[in-house]
């Protein structure tokens, strides 16, 4: 991959995605395929004044830990990452996966247990980035792995990445400043409105957004981005929703995903690949109900790559997510879960505020 490409990249994440500056305690995780990155990360936060750790993880660690972990390590909570999650500034998750189905076949009792242990560390990484104390970005390394799931060679999935992070561009973070300034109109209309309704050939869905706060995802918080999102008032949400493109939870796919939704909860649902994997999410508390409704901006990412990151970002989509909410929205809703879920608005849908239609087929109209 070309060097200067990846310079531009860590300058933009350093810069513009987490506003390192002099004196901040940065902790930055990934895989060891990341590495080339993470020299460059590394290199700019020190130029930029920071105080940086860099967990590295290399192939088979999760695997390991399930396979041979007894319920004493399952319930452990590291004190490092503890720390971390009460002390530092900044925080860079950088996705560059060895193998996407490492996680698929996982013992279920072993991750009920280290979910719940590990709720608390959760909840306090929400609280501490929707108040602003710790500033995050999530972003994709192209890997071998992640090609493969997009179906696309190595060189084509990098060239998609880099495309969708705007670095060829000659000033990328002038990029993201104009998508940025596009999308706030949207954020200020929707701040206005109080009942918000999809519809499409399979979808009629409604909620209330009354006094919840819609946020302007200008590839800060992840790198891409475009979208804008808030929470729905909790027991508002009424009407059936499908979700057409795939959607990747754990390292297993469902498909052609059906919710039908009364006074906030889901009370039936379906999947055309993937029941169980469904069934057995709705299980865990908080996952019936929805933490985040959002709309995808991003018309320069038009593939579905089953990644999240990308894939809720195209644009002429919007999603929902079941579970945790965000809490900058003003959302309430807990859940050890937050699962984004897809639907295509690009031929025959529609967005309505207020009872005023302002989409119609991927497209804003205000």
């Amino acid at each position: 991959m070309e060097m200067d490409l990846i310079r531009k990249y860590a300058h933009l994440l350093i810069n513009y995605c987490l506003c390192i500056k002099a004196g901040d305690k940065l902790y930055v995780t990934s895989t060891t395929l990341a590495e080339p990155l993470l020299r460059e990360i590394y290199a700019e936060a020190t130029k930029a004044g920071a105080h940086t750790e860099i967990n590295m993880v290399f192939e088979g660690m999760n695997k390991a830990f399930y396979d041979n972990a007894s319920n004493d390590q399952l319930e452990a909570v590291s004190p490092f990452t503890e720390h971390v999650m009460r002390n530092f500034d900044a925080y860079l998750v950088i996705r560059a996966p060895f193998n996407n189905d490492e996680d698929k076949n996982i013992d279920g009792t072993k991750s009920k247990i280290r979910t719940k242990a590990m709720a608390g560390i959760n909840s306090l990484y929400f609280q501490r980035t929707a108040n602003g104390e710790m500033r995050r970005s999530l972003c994709q390394y192209p890997t071998q792995a992640a090609a493969d799931e997009a179906g696309m060679t190595l060189d084509e999935y990098g060239t998609f990445v880099f495309s969708a992070c705007k670095l060829y561009a000659d000033d990328p973070q002038a990029e993201w400043l104009k998508i940025r300034s596009s999308q706030q109109h949207i954020v200020d209309y929707l701040n206005t409105i109080d009942e918000l309704r999809y519809k499409n050939e399979k979808t009629d869905i409604s909620c209330s957004v009354k006094d919840r706060i819609w946020i302007n995802s200008d590839g800060r918080s992840n790198m891409p981005s475009g979208e804008v999102f808030t929470g729905p008032i909790e027991n508002s949400v009424n009407g059936t929703i499908y979700f057409d493109f795939p959607s990747i939870y754990s390292g297993e796919e469902a498909k052609g995903i059906t919710l039908e939704v009364k006074d906030g909860q889901v009370i039936k649902w379906h999947a055309e690949q993937g029941q169980k994997l469904l069934d057995r999410i709705m299980e865990i508390e908080g996952a019936r109900y929805f933490g985040e409704i959002a709309i995808g901006t991003n018309y320069d990412i038009t593939v579905p790559t089953k990644n999240i990151l990308f894939d809720e970002k195209i644009g002429g989509t919007v999603h929902m997510a079941i579970g945790q909410s965000y809490l900058q929205t003003g959302g309430k809703n807990q859940s050890a879960v937050h699962w984004d879920m897809i639907a295509d608005m690009s031929k025959n849908g529609y967005i309505f505020a207020d009872g005023v239609k302002i989409y119609e087929n991927g497209k804003f109209l205000i």
